[in-house]
Parts: C-alpha cells; structure tokens; sequence
C-alpha cells in the first residue's frame, strides 16, 4: 500500500476509540440480557465485531501490526440479519447427515422393530431402504441421533437454523417445499456441527507440536555448542 493510501495516525486513534465504545455497549447489552437470543446482545456482538475488525484492518496498514485477539464474525457463514425485530413466529430447520456404516447392523435393528411392531404383510425390512423407513418412523429423530451408533450410522455434519418470521405459516402452507423459505438473512441463530472443526483444531495442535519440537532441537543445538570448548580442553 502506497503512503498516500495509508490511513493516518487520527484515523487508527479513532478505531481503537470505536472497539472501547463497542465493548461497553457489549458488556452493557450483556448485563441487561432478557434471554438467551436477546436481540440487543446480537446486535452489540456484531457492532463490536465490526469495530475490531475495521480497527485491525487499520493497524496493520498503518503500523503493519495486527492485534492479539480475534472476534468471530457471522459474515462468512451468514449475511447481516434482516428479519423482524420482534419475530411473532420462527421455524427450526435442522440437517443431519448420516453414512450407513454396518448395513448388517441396521438391517438387524429393524427387523426387532418389523418383528415386535408389524404384523405379517411384506419382509420391508430386509432391505437398507425398508430398514431406514422402519427406523425413523419408528424413533424420533433426537432418538436416532443419540442412538446412531446402535443403528449401524455414522454421524456427518448437522446444523440446526432458527429463523424469525412475521406470522405463524398456515396449516400445510410449506409441506411440499418444506425447506425453500430458508432465508439467510432471517436466522437469528445457527449451531453447525462437522468434523471440519477437529480437523481444524487437530492441525492447529500439530502446528504447536513442530513448533515445541523446533524450540527443543534449538535448544539441544545450544547444549552442543556449549559442551564443544570443554571438550576440547579435556582433549
């Protein structure tokens, strides 16, 4: 970045004075919380994100220095919320995703369910087809969910969205495309679960790993060069 494109002195004091303006409207939305989604807490998060991003992005231009923490953003999972201030309704989306690890497993638990719930009518369950269809009209998908491991499943990545609406849906209004009106831009709150996240924090433990093992080689170099001169005298 060129000199004249650099932001000035003022501009960077200015930043750091918004990051302090935002943290106290944080901890003040914080302490007047009125429940666990309290939009005012939302809001402030998001401010105080934006502030302390704005203010690293000037630091480093201008003194190529970054600051020594990290707020975590919604922009790149999410876009800025739009829905209603005082949501009236709301619908929970939820995705969980499965691998069918044992067929042999799963096929074996619906047939217990076939053999105790059924009476006579087709083998359903001798297929991996049937066997799902069993299962899952059978449990409920919570059930299914804590219990996947007994039903020879593999757990993938789940997220579960809350999203804020203006008024209850009708009756049957969104069955036959249950999941078209998920905007982005009215979730009030998502959870995500993936292996991603361990392989990223896996990775961040190799990282430190080679690094303690850097700092020890480094060490152990020292000792050496130490030892050499008294070695040398003893010779």
């Amino acid at each position: 970045m060129s000199d004249a494109a650099q932001p000035t002195a003022a501009e960077v004091r200015a930043a750091a004075e918004a990051v302090k303006t935002a943290l106290d409207r944080h901890l003040d939305a914080v302490e007047r919380r009125s429940g666990e989604d309290d939009p005012a807490v939302y809001e402030a998060f998001n401010e105080l994100a934006a502030a302390a991003e704005t203010y690293d992005e000037l630091l480093y231009d201008r003194y190529d220095e970054v600051t020594p923490f990290e707020i975590p953003g919604t922009d790149d999972s999410l876009p800025p919320y739009a829905g209603p201030e005082e949501p009236s309704a709301l619908s929970v989306l939820i995705r969980r995703d499965y691998a069918v690890a044992e067929p042999q497993r799963l096929l074996a638990q619906a047939q217990r369910v076939e053999a105790a719930e059924y009476d006579g009518g087709e083998d359903t369950a001798s297929t991996v087809h049937g066997a799902l269809g069993i299962l899952f009209g059978e449990y409920e998908p919570d059930e299914i969910a804590s219990r996947h491991k007994e039903f020879g499943l593999e757990e993938g990545d789940s997220t579960l969205w809350v999203v804020a609406a203006e008024d209850p849906a009708d009756p049957g209004e969104w069955l036959e495309a249950p999941f078209d009106q998920a905007d982005p831009q009215r979730v009030v709150c998502r959870f995500d679960v993936s292996a991603v996240f361990d392989e990223e924090a896996e990775d961040e433990d190799f990282e430190l790993d080679d690094e303690a093992d850097d700092e020890a080689d480094e060490i152990e170099e020292a000792e050496e060069d130490d030892l050499e001169p008294l070695n040398a005298d003893r010779r």
